[in-house]
């Protein structure tokens, strides 16, 4: 992709972000703490102010999440908020909403995220959710208030994160997985078995290499979910977790390159000038990697949301640093740091995957890659800044 200039530093007196999510409200804060002094509007779909995703899978759902806002004092932002109100297209730096306005910008930064995957007929039973929005989780935990059965659909991380919740809520819960090795792709075989055990060791039926028929249900709720083998697995609840879909359509006449996300450079920026696109609904240019990657880490966009901020002001941008995620699961913390590739080596460098609590290094010609650790901060802290940026 070529590499469009970005507006003289001296002319951005505006900036537009389209996407109130934490990579929205990230650049936001992040422009206010690099000195701008210009007017910043924050377009979103949801009515809610900005808050923050990773509880909704695990504490929220139990009821004893913190507020989640993650602008506790909008106002003293000193930003213009437009929530509630979609974009529905895009025409250089000038977009326009749901309700018929066009605001344009000197510079606008994209975060528009991504949406949940589906089955079809699945938004005609009650009882069938996805979980991706505030609204997604509060729907869910009014279900599980009266659930005994659960049924999640996918075994990536959202699926194993509300699995957990719900056994820890006296839930009977079984994933259905239509791969024989999930998390395999981020974690690799080996370390992936080691979270698939978690499931087991904690109660919840994991069928894995299981396809999905058909959801049933009766008087408009689900009440069992249909394998492909024929097996029914009753359900007062069932989760879906399959992915997502970056929320790119909105754009789709705008010129913008668009492929499996917003195509960006490695500065998240767009094909055209003044434009960003950073977070889930982008695509940008791994230098290290040497290619194009969507990534749906909440670090990932806080990461990109900083840099496009000082980029903006003219600052010299903050290393892309080492990408980082976590996970919280039956009480063990997972968490991973580096840039996985399928021919590395594996090595336990210490505890123990039987006991809960062990670290481990993936190796590419001699050289530490990335870390993985289970319920050992301190040691994953510690070599996960020795991979560098």
């Amino acid at each position: 992709m070529t590499t469009p200039d970005r507006p003289d530093v001296e002319t951005v007196n505006s900036v537009l972000v389209v996407g109130a999510s934490l990579a929205g409200s990230t650049v936001a804060t992040a422009l206010r703490e690099d000195g701008f002094t210009g007017r910043v509007t924050v377009v979103g779909d949801e009515p809610h102010l900005p808050y923050d995703r990773p509880p909704l899978s695990k504490a929220f759902l139990q009821g004893s999440a913190p507020d989640p806002w993650l602008v506790p004092e909008p106002d003293a932002l000193d930003v213009d908020w437009v929530l509630g109100t979609p974009a529905v297209g895009m025409t250089g730096r000038s977009v326009e909403l749901a309700d018929g306005r066009e605001v344009s910008a000197d510079v606008v930064v994209i975060a528009t995220g991504a949406r949940a995957r589906t089955l079809l007929g699945a938004d005609d039973l009650g009882g069938v959710h996805t979980l991706r929005t505030l609204d997604d989780a509060a729907a869910l935990r009014s279900s599980l208030a009266t659930a005994t059965t659960m049924v999640v659909i996918g075994a990536g991380f959202i699926g194993a994160e509300v699995a957990s919740t719900a056994a820890g809520l006296g839930i009977s819960v079984t994933i259905v997985e239509a791969s024989t090795a999930p998390l395999s792709g981020p974690l690799g075989l080996t370390m992936a078995e080691v979270c698939v055990d978690l499931h087991r060791a904690n109660g919840v039926t994991l069928l894995l290499g299981a396809a999905v028929d058909s959801l049933e249900g009766r008087d408009g709720a689900v009440t069992s979910v249909l394998l492909g083998d024929g097996t029914v697995l009753p359900a007062d609840v069932v989760v879906i977790g399959i992915g997502s879909i970056p929320n790119t359509e909105w754009a789709a006449a705008s010129g913008l390159a668009i492929d499996g996300g917003f195509v960006t450079d490695a500065q998240c920026r767009t094909t055209v000038p003044g434009v960003y696109a950073i977070g889930d609904c982008a695509r940008a240019f791994d230098e290290v990697l040497q290619d194009h990657h969507r990534s749906e880490h909440w670090s990932h966009a806080v990461t990109q949301a900083r840099r496009v901020a000082r980029s903006i002001v003219g600052a010299q941008p903050a290393p892309s640093g080492v990408p980082y995620f976590w996970s919280d699961q039956y009480g063990s913390r997972i968490q991973f740091a580096g840039r996985r590739q399928s021919t590395d080596s594996v090595r336990v460098v210490e505890g123990d995957p039987e006991a809960g609590s062990f670290v481990a290094v993936y190796e590419r010609a001699d050289d530490v890659v990335a870390v993985l650790a289970m319920n050992n901060a301190r040691s994953f802290t510690r070599m996960r800044k020795s991979l560098g940026a």
